[in-house]
């Protein structure tokens, strides 16, 4: 059974930093895709990074030069480490693992709080 547990959300103040975590078990870490995703309140859930099994990254234009993806195949984990955080990024982050035939696994989420 594919597990996904997100860990490293809290409050920050603007201009902050914090790193999520996603650890996955019950897969092949290393031949899936890995995604961060994050919906804010009264919004749809938005794409914020991917990570392919290549390390190939993608961003959105919104966090581009302020979040990085990476990922560590040994530990199963994927990272989001976010600076220069403002108030927009607030939201509940999810991880997401794709797999080679296309489906999608959900972590639980992990709320990021940035106050002004």
């Amino acid at each position: 059974q594919v597990q996904l547990v997100e860990s490293g959300g809290g409050l920050v103040q603007a201009g902050g930093s914090l790193r999520l975590s996603c650890a996955a078990s019950g897969v092949i870490f290393s031949s899936n895709g890995m995604g961060w995703y994050r919906r804010a309140p009264g919004k749809q859930r938005e794409l914020v990074a991917t990570v392919t099994s290549g390390g190939s990254t993608m961003y959105a234009d919104s966090v581009q030069g302020r979040f990085t993806i990476s990922r560590d195949n040994a530990k199963n984990t994927v990272y989001l480490q976010m600076n220069s955080l403002v108030p927009e990024d607030t939201a509940v982050y999810y991880c997401r693992l794709t797999t080679v035939l296309n489906y999608n696994y959900w972590g639980q989420g992990t709320q990021v709080t940035v106050s002004s």
